[in-house]
């Protein structure tokens, strides 16, 4: 998208420097990327990224600003799920972005989902720096936003997740995590932050507490990365050693009930030009005629699964009337292919990575206090691609193709 460095990048490309990125890239993360690594990173304008970070932080404002919406998302929490001790606020936030081509023939973004769950906060940066590094990329090159760089984003994290706990009283907890794709992540956060990564299946309750082993050595758990997915939990029928609604001594960086108050449940929600127009399926009293140009989408589900491109009438009257509320149906957008690559026009996908960040109290002499509201800032941290020629961005959808995948924004 910045021309001059695509060629370049294009024209330098080898076969035997993607080979020696990735095998950089997976020692880097301190284990094998079971997913697809795009060929190129993506070099984006400034401006572009910066439009995509502004519309997402109206969106997300938008729903946690609004008291109406709130209560309407307690819908939107099954009861089974129902964390108590709630934060107001999202930690982390996620919004995926496509381009189309406008009347005036410039670019646009269009919303494509939103998310209040972290995603690839520690891969991703090291996937970005690693393209750098491993192509000779220009150092000038960007990768984090609002004006952090390596050092401070790190910072800000170790102040989110672990904040002024001992790192070994915070867990990453997951499923089964060394089974995980995205297990790159979890140990670059580890190695990071000093946290243990953990099977959600092996702590341990004794009463209000939960306990986890380290090197023989029962730890309390006084504070949650959640990465646990519920779709995940319910398609494996997972019984957790604790039940979640319970009152618990444990702090959540990032509280799993955010999980479904941000989601495909806020799109037919939101007003906005970038956002499509998208239905809850039980609130149609009459279907479009041209279902050929959208898609059905059950709002509890993750990474695709379940989406139908261009459903017929028959597959819409198939879902029971019981379960509609649970699919929304939403104008489908035609994606604009934007990278130049060897094997044609590509696609990109853009996540625009937030957190919620809450620094301390201070009086007005500067020192920690309790006389002044603190600063709360929903602010952009990092651009995450994805790219690909298929019907969707996942690896599913561009099988046994070159130049698509996971990748990196680098600005300029």
């Amino acid at each position: 998208m910045i021309p001059g460095l695509r060629e370049e990048f294009n024209r330098k490309f080898t076969p035997e420097k993607y080979r020696r990125f990735l095998r950089s890239l997976d020692q880097a993360a301190g284990t094998h990327i079971e997913f697809r690594v795009s060929e190129t990173p993506c070099f984006v304008p400034r401006e572009l990224l910066d439009q995509m970070a502004d519309y997402g932080r109206d969106l997300v404002l938008q729903l946690t600003g609004n008291a109406d919406y709130l209560r309407a998302s307690d819908a939107s929490v099954p009861p089974l799920y129902n964390v108590p001790n709630e934060s107001p606020l999202p930690m982390f936030v996620a919004v995926d972005f496509g381009l189309v081509r406008n009347a005036a023939g410039g670019l646009e973004p269009k919303l494509v989902e939103l998310q209040a769950f972290p995603s690839l906060y520690g891969y991703q940066p090291t996937c970005a720096h690693q393209y750098m590094e491993s192509f000779g990329l220009s150092p000038e090159l960007g990768v984090y936003l609002s004006g952090l760089d390596r050092e401070s984003y790190w910072r800000l994290m170790r102040q989110l997740i672990v904040a002024d706990h001992d790192p070994e009283q915070v867990i990453l907890m997951e499923i089964d995590p060394e089974r995980q794709k995205t297990l790159p992540d979890f140990l670059i956060t580890q190695r990071e932050l000093g946290i243990a990564v953990v099977n959600v299946l092996s702590l341990t309750r004794r009463g209000k507490k939960l306990f986890h082993k380290k090197d023989g050595r029962e730890i309390e758990v006084r504070r949650i990365y959640n990465r646990c997915i519920v779709d995940e939990l319910e398609r494996k029928g997972i019984i957790l050693p604790f039940d979640l609604r319970d009152e618990l001594d444990v702090e959540w960086a990032g509280h799993p009930n955010w999980y479904f108050r941000i989601s495909k449940f806020s799109i037919p929600h939101l007003k906005h030009a970038c956002v499509p127009k998208t239905w809850f399926l039980d609130q149609i009293s009459e279907l479009p005629p041209d279902t050929e140009n959208y898609l059905l989408k059950p709002l509890y589900s993750f990474a695709g699964v379940g989406i139908k491109f261009a459903p017929s009438k028959s597959e819409i009257d198939a879902i029971p009337p019981g379960q509609r509320h649970n699919y929304i149906l939403q104008e489908r957008l035609h994606f604009e292919p934007v990278i130049q690559t060897p094997h044609g026009p590509t696609q990109m996908e853009v996540r625009m990575m937030y957190v919620w960040a809450e620094p301390p109290q201070r009086t007005k002499s500067g020192h920690a206090g309790d006389s002044v509201e603190p600063r709360i800032e929903l602010m952009p941290v990092l651009p995450l691609v994805r790219m690909g020629r298929g019907v969707m961005m996942g690896v599913d959808h561009n099988k046994n193709l070159e130049w698509v995948g996971g990748s990196a924004a680098l600005f300029a």
